[in-house]
């Protein structure tokens, strides 16, 4: 099983309009609501491949039913433990014009510490039959800092291999518990590392303690650093669309690959393919599967160095 944590769930909010003009009035021409988060993101495409997951983190308030029945209607397997909170709201505004997203993520309810005792015991129970664990998103307030570091030890301690998809503080501040894979993005790789060439940057995190890192170059594919080489994958051409969801994409095709046992070249060549695909589709969490099963052949995967022993 693949197991993802989304400890920030929100219900997401889409609004498709002709173009994003600033200080405007502006007309949606549809809208749309459903479960989000990055895991919850993950999950979906995960159950598109066929992959058995289930999905695990805090839900309150009104929203967080909502976020439930989100969940059952997706046919998604759900692990969410209760909060008090009221669980938050994101809303993305995409626009035809020109295919930009603009996102208003809110930063999640205040979770109390007897809320977080309760997902750790349930966690503890959940990753027992988790051969893949995806950690994904931001850590509402009130959480410790070490909450992902806490989370990966306890992965490590039954087998599990772990994913991290964070940024700033909570991405820092896991790296010492030596997380298999990190997945941060261009800009928050830079953020991490105060470095703007991948290859140093994801060089840094290694040396943090990270086993592997996966660093998105946008539409130019992504930098690998892994125990098996360097690479770098790119897709034979760029789509215009949604890039919102592309990222978890990349993240559910890394879980499938290493719940699978495939190799690193494959991986990616997956990864890239999956996240390219998911940039024509409005909401986060879906993927085209026409560009997908197109872009699977025509991914091109360049390994850079040897090995890495550190």
């Amino acid at each position: 099983m693949i197991l993802t944590v989304t400890l920030n769930a929100a219900l997401d909010v889409t609004y498709d309009i002709d173009a994003l003009v600033p200080h405007g009035s502006h007309r949606v021409s549809r809208s749309s609501e459903r479960a989000g988060g990055k895991g919850i993101n993950v999950a979906r495409v995960l159950s598109a491949l066929g992959a058995p997951t289930a999905v695990t983190g805090l839900a309150g308030g009104s929203t967080g039913r909502a976020l439930r029945n989100g969940l059952s209607a997706a046919g998604l397997r759900d692990e969410l433990v209760p909060m008090r909170g009221e669980s938050r709201r994101t809303v993305t505004v995409v626009s035809r014009e020109d295919g930009d997203a603009t996102v208003f993520n809110e930063p999640g309810p205040h979770v109390e510490m007897s809320a977080w005792v309760d997902f750790v015991t349930r966690f503890a129970e959940l990753v027992r039959d988790a051969r893949v664990v995806v950690l994904s998103g931001s850590l509402p307030p009130g959480l410790p800092s070490d909450a992902y570091a806490q989370l990966v030890r306890l992965s490590a301690g039954t087998g599990a291999t772990t994913i991290l998809d964070a940024a700033g503080p909570a991405l820092l501040a896991a790296l010492g518990a030596r997380p298999t894979v990190v997945k941060p993005n261009a800009a928050e790789i830079i953020e991490a590392t105060g470095r703007d060439d991948p290859a140093a940057a994801a060089e840094a995190l290694r040396e943090l303690g990270a086993r592997a890192v996966v660093a998105s170059r946008g539409p130019d594919g992504l930098h690998a650093v892994t125990p098996g080489g360097t690479w770098r994958a790119a897709p034979p051409r760029r789509l215009t669309g949604n890039p919102t969801g592309a990222g978890d994409a990349c993240v559910a095709a890394i879980a499938a690959g290493l719940h699978a046992g495939t190799p690193w070249p494959s991986i990616l060549r997956e990864a890239v393919a999956l996240s390219a695909a998911a940039v024509p589709c409005p909401l986060a969490g879906d993927f085209d599967a026409g560009v997908y099963d197109q872009f699977r052949s025509t991914v091109s995967v360049e390994r850079t160095h040897a090995p890495v022993t550190h």
